[in-house]
């Protein structure tokens, strides 16, 4: 099982950019197709978007087409999130997630996760 942890999150203006890591300490990243998800306060869980093991296939959701990339680094065990042109409404927890098929967009498809890293988006 997947053992991730996140790091990257901050503080950070508006337009401006950061990029999220989430490193699989039980080195078993590319066996997964992986997500990113967000959680702000007083909300839902929301995906984001989700890449296939090998790279080769990505989904986004309308609200960070464009602005957001996922990419992975399977030698490294490392996913990736480069967010830019940053808005308030992004201020969220951010977590990644693994999963055995690519395609899944639901929380409750994905069996391992992250402890979240804090990303705050001033206007």
């Amino acid at each position: 099982q997947a053992q991730l942890v996140e790091s990257g999150g901050g503080l950070v203006q508006a337009g401006g950019s950061l990029e999220l890591s989430c490193v699989d300490f039980g080195r078993t990243l590319g066996r997964y197709a992986m997500a990113w998800f967000r959680q702000a306060p007083g909300q839902e869980r929301e995906f984001l978007t989700t890449i296939d093991w090998s790279g080769g296939h990505t989904y986004y959701e309308n609200s960070v087409k464009g602005r957001f990339t996922i990419s992975r680094d399977n030698a490294k065990n490392t996913l990736y999130l480069q967010m830019n042109s940053l808005k308030p409404q992004d201020t969220a927890v951010y977590y990644c997630a693994a999963t055995n098929t690519y395609g899944k967009t639901r929380e409750a498809d994905f069996d391992s996760w992250g402890q979240g890293t804090q990303v705050t988006v001033s206007s």
